[in-house]
């Protein structure tokens, strides 16, 4: 497998796209309908916000291709006083809940030459989320 820690790269040029409904709720990842069954009027990138942590776990029993251990957070985002949770993998374990962390793009979130899936079917990149020096 290849190694996943190095891999980071200029989040400016990647969005961390979340959707805006009509009602002013946010949702990450974006779907077709908001929560009020209305299409998205716009988008947000998460990638300019920070969050914090909701919960963290580790996985050491990962999918093939999948870094172990795998450290993985529940993230709350305040996009203008909208609550906006996402899931995802975390830089390191070095986290706590409530700790503020930011989203950093990486180019593989996984290995492409590990499993059943062609690599040029899919993207691999994706975002991690580190923690925030304070």
């Amino acid at each position: 497998m290849t190694d996943q820690t190095d891999d980071t790269t200029d989040s400016d040029d990647h969005e961390m796209t979340a959707y805006r409904y009509p009602d002013g709720s946010v949702t990450y990842p974006g779907h077709p309908r908001g929560p009020g069954g209305e299409e998205p009027v716009g988008t947000v990138d998460l990638g300019e916000y920070t969050a914090e942590v909701v919960t963290w776990t580790t996985s050491t029993a990962t999918p093939p291709g999948v870094r172990q251990p795998n450290h993985l957070a529940i993230v709350e985002f305040d996009v203008d006083g909208v609550p906006v949770r996402a899931l995802g993998q975390l830089e390191d374990a070095n986290v706590d809940i409530g700790d503020t962390v930011e989203p950093v793009h990486v180019d593989e979130l996984r290995d492409p030459e590990v499993g059943i899936r062609e690599p040029e079917s899919q993207d691999w990149d994706g975002f991690r989320f580190r923690p925030v020096e304070e």
